[in-house]
Order: C-alpha cells, then sequence, then structure tokens
C-alpha cells in the first residue's frame, strides 16, 4: 500500500474551497437579476444570455478541461482555472453593460470548467480508496452547502451592498484558495499521450449543442431557428465525436469506461437522480415563493432541511459505504427520494413550511446516501491515468441531467399549470404563475390569484410525481447495474489502483 499523503486532509479543504465559489456563484446571481436588471437596462434576452453563457461555455469545455488536467497536471490546470474565474468575476462586478456581463459570465464558464474536473481527480490521487469514500462525502457535503448557501449569500450581499458584489465575492476566494493550492497540494498527471485536437473540438461542438438544445426547447419552441441549429449540431457533434473517439488510437475521452457496470450504472443513475433535483428546485422555490409567499431570501434558508440532511447523512454513510458497498446505499437512497417525491405531491397552497421541513429531511437523507455512493462508484471504475477525464464525465452526466430536469420538469410543470387553469382567464395569466399573480395585482382580482395557486400546486403535484417515477427508474438501474467487491476477491480493481510511476504525486 502507498504512503498516505500527509497533507491530503488539507488538500481536501482547498478541493471543497474551490468546488464551493463554483456553486455559490450559480445561487447568488439567481437572487441579483432583479437589480443588475434595472441597473444595467437588461433586456429579457439579454438575461437569458447573461445565465445561459455561463453554463453553455462551463458544459461544452468540461471534458476537454479533463482531458487537458491529466496531460497537463491537475494542479496547473486548477489554477489556471481559479485565476481565470477570479478574472472574470472582476469583469462581471465592475460591467456596465449587459454585454460586458455576459463577457465575464463566458471567462467564468472558461474557468469554472477548468476548475471542476480537477478537483475531483485531484481527490481521487491522494485518497487511497480505504479513505476515498469518506473524503467524497466530505466533497458533496460542500457542494450542497454552496447549492443552499448561494440564494443566502446573494441576498444579504445585495442588500448590504450592491448587485457587483456577488462576484466580487469570489475574488478573495480565488486567491486564497490558488495560494493554498500552490503551497499545499502536489501536482499530478497522467501518462504522456498524443493529443486529440479534433476530439476537444467535437465535444465541445457537441456539449454546448447538446445543452443549448435543452435550454431552449422550452423557452422558444422545438420549430424555433435556433433550437433547430442546436439540434442539429448536437446530433452532428456528438455522433462525429463518439465515432471518431472510438476510432482514433488516441481518443481523448475512453468510451471503453461506459461497458464497466459501475461506470455506466453510476453515470445513469446520477443522471436521472440530478433531473429530479433540477425539477425539485425549480418547481419548490416557487411554490415558497409564489403559493406560501416566501422571498427569494427566505426561499434559500428554508432549503437550510434539506442542506442538513445530506450533510448529517453523508458523514454516516462514508463508513456504512465501507460495510455495505455501494449499490445497498446508491438504492436505498433512491428510493428514499422517490418516497420524499411521493411525499410532496401532497402539498396544498395552505401548508405550513413543517411539512415541506419534513418532505425536504426526507429528500435530503436520500440524496446523501444515494449520490456520494453513485460518485464512488463510477468513480471507483476509472484508472487514475483518466482521473481528469473520468471527473470531467462525472461533471458533465450530473450538468446534462440537472439542464434536462429543468427543462423537461419545468416544461410538464408549466404546460400543467396552463392546462389547470381556466379559459375565461387572460392569456397572459395562463402562461405561469409569476404572469397570472401580476396581472391579479394590477387588476385587483384576488380570485384569479387563488386559482393560479391552485392550479400551480397541482401541475407540481403532477411533476413531482414523474420525479418519484425517475428516482424508482434509477433506483432499478443501480439495483441492477452496480456490482460490488465480494470480500476476498484478489482481482485488481480500478479502485484499488495506486497512481502509478507515470503519475506519481510530486
Amino acid at each position: 500500500m502507498a504512503e498516505r499523503h500527509p497533507r491530503r486532509w488539507l488538500i481536501l479543504l482547498v478541493l471543497c474551497l474551490s468546488t464551493l465559489v463554483l456553486v455559490v456563484d450559480n445561487g447568488v446571481l439567481t437572487v441579483a437579476i432583479p437589480p443588475l436588471t434595472e441597473n444595467l437596462h437588461a433586456s429579457p434576452q439579454d438575461i437569458q444570455w447573461i445565465i445561459a453563457s455561463y453554463i453553455l461555455v462551463f458544459a461544452g469545455m468540461l471534458l476537454t478541461a479533463g482531458s487537458l488536467s491529466d496531460r497537463y497536471g491537475r494542479r496547473k490546470v486548477m489554477v489556471i482555472g481559479l485565476a481565470a474565474f477570479g478574472i472574470a468575476s472582476l469583469v462581471a462586478t465592475y460591467a456596465t453593460t449587459p454585454e460586458m456581463l455576459i463577457a465575464g459570465r463566458v471567462l467564468m464558464g472558461v474557468g469554472g470548467a477548468l476548475v471542476m474536473p480537477s478537483t475531483l481527480s485531484i481527490l481521487i490521487t491522494v485518497f487511497d480508496a480505504q479513505e476515498r469514500r469518506r473524503a467524497m462525502s466530505i466533497w458533496s457535503s460542500a457542494l450542497m452547502v454552496g447549492l443552499i448557501g448561494g440564494p443566502v449569500v446573494g441576498g444579504v450581499l445585495i442588500a448590504k451592498f450592491w448587485w457587483g458584489s456577488v462576484f466580487l465575492i469570489n475574488v478573495p476566494i480565488s486567491i486564497i484558495a490558488i495560494i493554498a493550492a500552490l503551497t499545499l497540494m502536489p501536482e499530478s498527471k497522467g501518462p504522456v499521450r498524443k493529443a486529440d485536437p479534433l476530439g476537444a473540438v467535437l465535444s465541445m461542438v457537441g456539449m454546448t449543442s447538446v445543452v443549448g438544445a435543452i435550454i431552449w426547447v422550452p423557452e422558444h419552441g422545438i420549430g424555433h431557428p435556433l433550437t433547430l441549429t442546436a439540434i442539429a449540431l448536437a446530433v452532428v457533434g456528438m455522433t462525429s465525436f463518439v465515432v471518431w473517439e472510438l476510432r482514433t488510437p488516441n481518443p481523448m475521452v475512453p468510451l471503453a469506461l461506459f461497458r464497466n457496470r459501475n461506470f455506466s450504472g453510476g453515470s445513469l443513475s446520477l443522471v436521472l437522480l440530478q433531473i429530479g433535483n433540477g425539477g425539485l428546485v425549480l418547481a419548490l422555490t416557487q411554490y415558497l415563493q409564489f403559493v406560501l409567499g416566501f422571498t427569494p431570501t427566505q426561499t434559500g434558508l428554508a432549503l437550510i432541511p434539506m442542506a442538513a440532511a445530506v450533510i448529517l447523512v453523508n458523514a454516516v454513510a462514508s463508513t456504512l459505504g465501507q460495510r455495505l458497498g455501494n449499490r445497498p446505499l446508491a438504492v436505498s437512497g433512491l428510493l428514499t427520494k422517490c418516497g420524499g417525491f411521493v411525499f410532496m405531491t401532497t402539498f396544498e397552497p395552505g401548508d405550513s413550511f413543517l411539512k415541506v421541513a419534513v418532505a425536504l429531511t426526507i429528500f435530503g437523507i436520500g440524496s446523501g446516501l444515494a449520490q456520494p455512493a453513485a460518485i464512488t462508484a463510477l468513480m471507483g471504475a476509472v484508472p487514475h491515468e483518466h482521473a481528469g477525464v473520468g471527473s470531467a464525465l462525472n461533471d458533465t452526466v450530473q450538468q446534462a441531467g440537472a439542464a434536462l430536469g429543468v427543462a423537461i420538469l419545468g416544461s410538464l410543470l408549466a404546460g400543467t399549470f396552463t392546462g389547470n387553469m381556466p379559459q375565461s382567464a387572460p392569456e397572459q395569466a395562463r402562461q405561469s404563475i409569476g404572469d397570472a399573480l401580476a396581472v391579479a395585482t394590477q387588476t385587483g382580482d384576488s380570485g384569479l390569484a387563488e386559482v393560479a395557486r391552485n392550479a400551480f400546486t397541482s401541475g407540481m403535484t403532477f411533476t413531482f410525481m414523474a420525479g418519484a417515477c425517475g428516482a424508482l427508474a434509477a433506483a432499478v438501474l443501480a439495483f441492477v447495474l452496480l456490482r460490488d467487491r465480494k470480500p476476498g476477491a484478489h482481482a485488481k480493481t480500478a479502485d484499488e489502483q495506486q497512481p502509478k510511476t507515470a503519475e506519481v504525486l510530486h
């Protein structure tokens, strides 16, 4: 057994900090939209691109960034990404036009894509198989803290300062993370391989187009020229990428990984899990604000029961995983999430927050069991020389799942809301609950507001039932595909491999 790195837990702290700054930034932007819209005189189209530009670039570059980290050094790529993210945050902070803010968000997407795969790949090379599960649970907890803390931090900053402060906060965090990385963290890289520039280009075109299509179908409809272009580029780009990667002797992404049951099972489970998560956050945040009357900051705080449950269960699951394995934890967690969704289908317009908190706690317990187990199974199947691109694949499937959740379940929610609204309601009021409440306020029609809240809650019930079906399907997939090594087995799995000579930590 290789000697454990003496600073591995401090290194994990740096990795969590680096990840946290990315996740928090996405959350704070949601509460910054109203003031920056007013200050920059941004149109609805500008706002769409301010939000979408980061997601498109981030998702499109993930696979290429993971490959670059394996080739040139994971610490080096992460530090470059943190620097780019910090500089981009300064551009966004002092943006005077929507175009300048969009440019800052594009550069932030580049920086985020360089940082994210490197964090998890460094984690699996610094920690051995025995400690890796616990480290991943801590890393997952940091993600959840960022997800919940983002809107809360954003609300406080905007209340005390101005909208640019939500980006400025990234700068000192990035600087601290860079200094800590250079001081504490070893460099690691995979064996030297020939570059795959064509694979990189095809992956960027394909993944950017896939995410673009997911975003634009519900916004513009499938027949819109922008949507059709994205779909065509997605099909051509991803098909060409797969064909090329299977034929080239030096593929950027080793697609043979998907032949491994744990890798494919973990990937599919994470996609379905994130589809449910994306739909939950979209529907529940609207329910809390438009139906129960919460402010954006209160909405962020309302998600604390879920975050607390995830963090506490993560701590327990890291020990249970060593004894029980990934499959039991993943299956039980996904079934628990399914139960949480089913419980949420009982929500009514007049419910107290206590009922919401109970449902979120159940959901958080399921996430705390399932997500680290699925990630551990997936990453345990990745050889160390492909740690960067393996981490990027993990990030990509989760990003795709979350985007699909917002697109599919969001469209389902919007469609059922419109279908539940009476034909006699004003056309604008039938588009969304936000529009309906705005019309009701303008006209003083309290009856319309009540009808809209009931229609939204009914649509949300249908959406959560679809989420429950997705969680159940993910549990079945995890049970069928995931395999845990039997005690006493001597076959050397990827999870047991230590860094090879070509990628010694130094």
